[in-house]
């Protein structure tokens, strides 16, 4: 979304800016499913939190899969208290775009979240995704549970060994328990419903997912 030199480097929390206590306001409801932005969520529903590139596109591609509840886009992984989307773009907040997924674990399994993720951008970039360049748009998962970490490393060690059998690699992905999320302005939520010839720069690898890791079963 934006194409200019950017900090490669994320600020530490005493060097990021201050932010605010007051939240970003945010629509109600899922512009094309109608479900609740915010929890509550259906009983049983688990969150994990993907950043892989500007998240216009990369939240399209989850609100699509069959089992997922809503979708939203925030900031994810930084130290800047409810920023807006400029101040994040400075690259001064630590934040990188995500996607907050709700699923259902008994109709999607990780693994098939993890398969999106990974085929769907470049994980061995760093601080960029193609054009789109700067640490908003690092490629970064965020987990609720001790349980979903543990799927998430093993599915990102089988992507490693097959993009390195393809000359690729080696992957870059943050990996880390997720802290707050901010919830960006409504005009970015569900972007590509709204502007369906918008801006989306994604664009895998070419190199597919293995599946069958022994993590297909229900997450916690």
């Amino acid at each position: 979304m934006f194409f200019r030199s950017k900090p490669s480097t994320i600020p530490s929390p005493s060097e990021a800016l201050p932010g605010r206590d007051t939240q970003m306001p945010v629509a109600a409801q899922h512009f094309v499913n109608g479900a609740s932005l915010k929890d509550p969520y259906p009983e049983g529903s688990e969150i994990i939190y993907f950043g892989l590139g500007c998240f216009w596109g990369a939240e399209r591609l989850f609100w699509e899969l069959p089992g997922v509840v809503v979708t939203a886009v925030g900031y994810q992984g930084g130290s800047t208290k409810n920023p807006t989307y400029e101040e994040v773009c400075s690259g001064l907040t630590g934040h990188t775009e995500a996607v907050k997924v709700v699923f259902d674990p008994a109709k999607i399994n990780l693994e098939t979240l993890l398969k999106t993720f990974w085929e769907e951008h470049d994980p061995t970039q760093g601080m960029r995704q193609g054009n789109d360049v700067g640490t908003q748009y690092r490629s970064a998962i965020y987990t609720t549970s001790p349980a979903q970490e543990e799927i998430v490393k093993k599915s990102r060690d089988a992507y490693e060994n097959a993009l390195n059998k393809k000359g690729l690699g080696p992957i870059t992905t943050e990996i880390a328990p997720a802290a707050e999320f901010f919830y960006a302005e409504t005009y970015h939520q569900q972007y590509l419903a709204k502007n369906p010839n918008g801006y989306c720069g994604l664009q895998g690898t070419g190199v597919s997912c293995p599946t069958g890791l022994g993590v297909t079963a229900a997450t916690e």
